[in-house]
């Protein structure tokens, strides 16, 4: 098993080593709680690094959002290529919840469309900590939702190895109690086949397929290989599939349950009927009563996760086994941004709580549904080991908790904080425009901060009309596409991006050189002295760094922040003068959450096409027209992935088909 073992050509330098070095000594102590307040800039995520590799302890990093997750991830890859680096957010590209509302007797049936990647990405980081102590896993706030419980996690798994004596039909059945569909056309991720004397299976959370060859019942062969192209990487003497979903439950563990939610729901039925409430009554019984009968016929239901109290043998109001528990005894934990990630976990439970109440009210779900749940922040706290708070702008509660509060100002590139400037909001347009057009002129970007969604989208439409390169950013933008807009920023596509408080914590953006604040005298969270200084850090990764605040009055959020800023400037600037440094724009790789190049993704593509046009003739006008419906399917799916190089891709192939 591999150390941690940190890959770069820098050492600490600024505050970095005197940081590491008290954080470091403090977990050793014994402490539970310490905040590492450094300001934009300074290199936190190497520092936090080079403390893994120095504890030496499996790390959980909780980040309060997809897209900064997305940009520590790729970091931390680069930092520990020899280790499990994995990434554990949200799988919904979109997600509607069950819910009831009952001024409208509106029930609103769940709805979700899952990112098959994302999935997978997931799955690997529970492997991960099942198999070694070397990972480190970037996570949102979905870590402290529910899970299998580890130990029945780890138990739910299906292994063979070579020369062992196996029965066919019994590995089959644990597949399918591991949630693992059979489809012996195509072999697809999450699903597995069998073809005479071999069995292959595709597992849910890696890349390449498993074939177990039998020579009658004994293993001869076990590969790994690509589904596609179906050339085999290499031949092993062991392996282990661990469950396509992360929610499994062996059967008799069912079975057991069973005669609890029976008798939930004949005790609910009764105190519904007791309360005159026949409707619900009625509602509640008939399906339940359907999901025991899926229960018992295949193991399984949809909304099983309502179950999960009774199935896992917990009593009512407990707290949930959550991929937390999936960590060692001893293991770090960092909370980055805390002062937007810690009240973000403390307002799941609520939130999640009245959604399920109203469920439970009009006999939608039973009781047990309620233990379907986030974690309190309490139990989010009995559940950490070490921890360190990560942010330029700690919340109180962090550095009342913390046993030291390590200040890193001192950037190692010479960076100082921007330049601030207070403009009158009259005007602010065509001052804005000016600004803008000098960027543009210098090759930098900009960024516009606005108050709400509307304000974000027409002040993008406006600028378009001027003939300017921009895009906005909110809450409704979807992940990957998110991802994809920064990057566009970042290679020039376009030179303005807008938006709200997606901007603030955490992007990584060292092309931006100019930031505009609009109405940032309005009193409220958005403009707190948190926020302002969140804001004007994200110009300070570029010597030209400028912020222009547009206000009609100072307010003291505004005084607050400019005054901060000016205290860090100063200390950088005598730092600099001290080691004869001159700042200069920091120089950072751009690379995609994902790594897929065009190229790649290209050539992935044309390899698809020809396995698939080797099952037809082309020369045969009927066989034509099924390859180029095929094909057609193949394209759109990718589309549907957000794959758009492949899907562009096959695209062409099918236009030269059809001109042929």
């Amino acid at each position: 098993m591999y150390e941690f073992k940190v890959h770069s050509p820098f050492d600490p330098a600024g505050d970095q080593a005197q940081a590491i070095e008290a954080l470091v000594n403090g977990i050793k102590s014994g402490d539970k709680y310490q905040t590492l307040q450094g300001v934009t800039g300074s290199g936190k995520t190497f520092t936090m690094a080079k403390i893994i590799e120095a504890v030496q302890l499996p790390t959980l990093i909780l980040s309060h959002n997809k897209t900064l997750s997305a940009q520590l991830f790729r970091e931390f890859k680069g930092f520990f290529p020899n280790n499990a680096v994995e990434y554990y957010v949200s799988y919904y590209d979109y997600y509607q919840p069950e819910a009831y509302v009952a001024s409208r007797d509106l029930y609103i049936e769940k709805d979700a469309s899952i990112n098959e990647e994302v999935e997978r990405l997931r799955l690997s980081a529970t492997r991960s900590l099942m198999e070694r102590d070397d990972v480190i896993i970037i996570a949102t706030v979905s870590c402290i939702y529910g899970l299998a419980t580890p130990e029945i996690y780890k138990k739910m798994t299906a292994t063979f190895s070579k020369g062992e004596a196996i029965d066919a039909d019994r590995l089959i059945k644990r597949f399918v109690e591991l949630q693992y569909e059979r489809n012996d056309a195509v072999l697809e991720r999450g699903c597995f086949r069998r073809r005479g004397d071999t069995l292959e299976i595709f597992p849910a959370y890696l890349e390449d397929a498993y074939r177990v060859d039998l020579d009658w019942d004994v293993v001869a062969r076990i590969n790994r290989f690509n589904p596609l192209t179906r050339e085999i990487f290499e031949e092993l003497d062991h392996a282990m599939i661990y469950p396509a979903k992360q929610f499994v439950m062996p059967q008799n563990m069912i079975e057991n349950a069973i005669p609890y939610i029976q008798k939930e729901l004949d005790g609910r039925y009764a105190e519904l009927k007791s309360l005159e409430k026949n409707l619900e009554a009625g509602r509640l019984k008939t399906r339940v009563e359907y999901d025991i009968e899926m229960l018992k016929e295949m193991g399984y239901c949809p909304g099983i996760e309502n179950y999960s109290a009774p199935l896992a043998g917990r009593a009512p109001g407990s707290k949930p086994d959550t991929l937390v528990d999936y960590f060692p005894k001893k293991h770090l934990t960092f909370i980055d941004e805390s002062h937007v990630t810690v009240p973000q976990v403390g307002a799941m439970y609520e939130g999640d709580r009245s959604r399920k109440q109203s469920l439970v009210d009009y006999g939608f779900r039973l009781p047990c549904a309620l233990d379907n749940r986030p974690l309190r922040y309490a139990e989010f706290e009995s559940a950490l080991d070490a921890a360190i708070f990560v942010s330029a702008t700690p919340g109180d509660r962090e550095v009342a908790q913390s046993k030291r509060v390590v200040e890193q100002v001192i950037r190692p590139t010479g960076l100082l904080d921007p330049e601030i400037e207070v403009h009158s909001s009259e005007g602010q347009m065509e001052h804005i425009y000016a600004e803008v057009r000098n960027r543009i002129a210098v090759n930098e970007r900009s960024l516009i901060l606005t108050l709400t969604k509307k304000m974000a989208e027409d002040l993008s439409d406006y600028l378009s009309g001027l003939g300017l390169k921009v895009r906005y950013i909110h809450s409704e933008i979807e992940t990957i596409e998110r991802v994809e807009i920064l990057m566009q920023l970042r290679k020039g596509e376009i030179d303005i991006l807008i938006g709200i408080n997606l901007l603030r914590e955490g992007i990584d953006l060292p092309e931006v050189s100019f930031i505009a604040i609009l109405d940032a005298d309005k009193i409220g969270f958005l403009r707190s002295k948190r926020s302002l200084i969140q804001i004007i850090g994200r110009a300070a990764r570029n010597a030209a760094g400028k912020v222009i605040m547009y206000a009609d009055k100072m307010s003291d959020a505004m005084r607050d922040a400019i005054n901060e800023t000016q205290r860090r400037r100063t200390l950088q600037m005598e730092y600099n003068e001290k080691n004869n440094i001159k700042p200069e724009t920091i120089k950072k790789a751009m690379t995609n959450i994902l790594e897929r190049h065009a190229e790649e993704a290209k050539d992935a593509a044309l390899t698809s096409i020809n396995v698939i046009k080797n099952s037809y003739n082309v020369l045969i006008p009927k066989e034509r027209k099924k390859l180029i419906e095929a094909l057609n399917r193949e394209m759109l799916e990718h589309a549907k992935r957000l794959e758009f190089e492949e899907a562009a891709a096959i695209r062409d192939e099918i236009q030269k088909l059809s001109s042929a």
